[in-house]
């Protein structure tokens, strides 16, 4: 990694919960726009954001569509890790998820975290 920032954002709001689900994509978009390296961690409800499909219904007021950010994300090397917990609970598998995605435990999780700069937790 070396001198290279990085940053982790652990998503726990679900699509239910628009604003709350956009903010985390918006900060990881403007990151990985600025050569920051962007580990987005979806635990809880935040694991629906990665579900196929699930992306393009959630809008909030005055922020992009959560589907471009998403895709934007990926596309400038973001990466995506969810909650094997969290996904398995909620009927998931790893075919149910968007391209890229990785399902981890929480080791790994915790690894990611502890080598960032910073973290941000919505």
């Amino acid at each position: 990694m070396g001198d290279q920032e990085k940053l982790v954002i652990m998503v726990t709001h679900g699509p239910e919960e628009p604003e709350l689900a956009t903010i985390p994509f918006a900060m990881a978009g403007a990151a990985v726009a600025s050569d920051v390296d962007v580990v987005m961690g979806f635990q809880g409800d935040g694991c629906l954001l990665v579900k196929k499909g699930v992306a393009e219904t959630v809008t909030a007021p005055e922020f992009a569509p959560l589907g471009g950010l998403l895709e934007s994300i990926v596309e400038l090397g973001g990466q995506l890790l969810v909650c094997s917990p969290c996904v398995k609970s909620r009927g998931l598998s790893e075919d149910d998820l968007v391209e890229g995605t990785e399902i981890v435990a929480a080791a790994r999780f915790v690894a990611e975290i502890t080598s960032a700069t910073n973290s941000l937790v919505y």
